[in-house]
């Protein structure tokens, strides 16, 4: 922007100087607990967690364990079996994301009788 001097001459202003970037913080990823539904056959299940990341860039890979119990007509848990899915990504700086996977053991695993619970997540990610 120019202004004008008393000999007539021209007169310029700097701009200011561009502010410096904001500095960008890692990802942080959150998870809740699964939240469960029955599935079609007695060995699957309908497994929903909900992922937030509060860090300031998107999370771009990773992988979520589950661990999935199989329990007994009286209740007692006869193993755990843990299976892996890929993460939903990405999951962007700020987002929040609810992701349902059908998680399923063998047949043979779940003798009649026999339910599942998929009660464990873990989650690794880059």
């Amino acid at each position: 922007m120019g202004t004008g001097a008393d000999d007539g001459r021209t007169t310029h202003t700097p701009a200011p100087p561009a502010p410096a970037p904001a500095p960008t913080t890692p990802a942080a990823l959150s998870w809740g607990a699964p939240v469960t539904a029955d599935g079609d056959q007695r060995w699957c299940q309908e497994v929903t967690v909900s992922f937030r990341n509060s860090g300031g860039t998107a999370v771009r890979s990773g992988s979520v364990t589950f661990g999935t119990h199989v329990i007994g007509a009286l209740g007692i848990d006869w193993s755990t079996v843990r299976t892996s899915e890929a993460l939903p990504v990405p999951i962007g700086a700020g987002a929040r994301t609810d992701h349902t996977w059908t998680v399923c053991l063998d047949a043979w695993r779940v003798p009649l009788g026999m339910r599942i619970e998929t009660r464990d997540v873990a989650v690794q990610w880059k």
